[in-house]
């Protein structure tokens, strides 16, 4: 599985909209989506920073390492 984003889960802790975290972070929704869902390549340190200081969580909280599952 890989690398999993949970902004989903801190804006529903949070009570926030993708609409709200977009203008307090200044990114787009379509980038603020593609991050969402996964589909990101990479992420700015700045961007990570401004996610995290709107959600008052940490990076952690946004980025998860779950090991695949292989059955050979």
């Amino acid at each position: 599985m890989g690398i999993v984003i949970n902004i989903d889960v801190m804006l529903a802790k949070r009570k926030m909209s993708v609409t709200e975290l977009s203008e307090r972070v200044g990114i787009t929704m379509a980038n603020l989506s593609i991050l969402k869902n996964g589909k990101a390549k990479a992420i700015r340190f700045s961007t990570l920073e401004g996610i995290c200081k709107a959600l008052d969580c940490q990076p952690g909280d946004i980025i998860e390492y779950v090991e695949d599952d292989e059955e050979n």
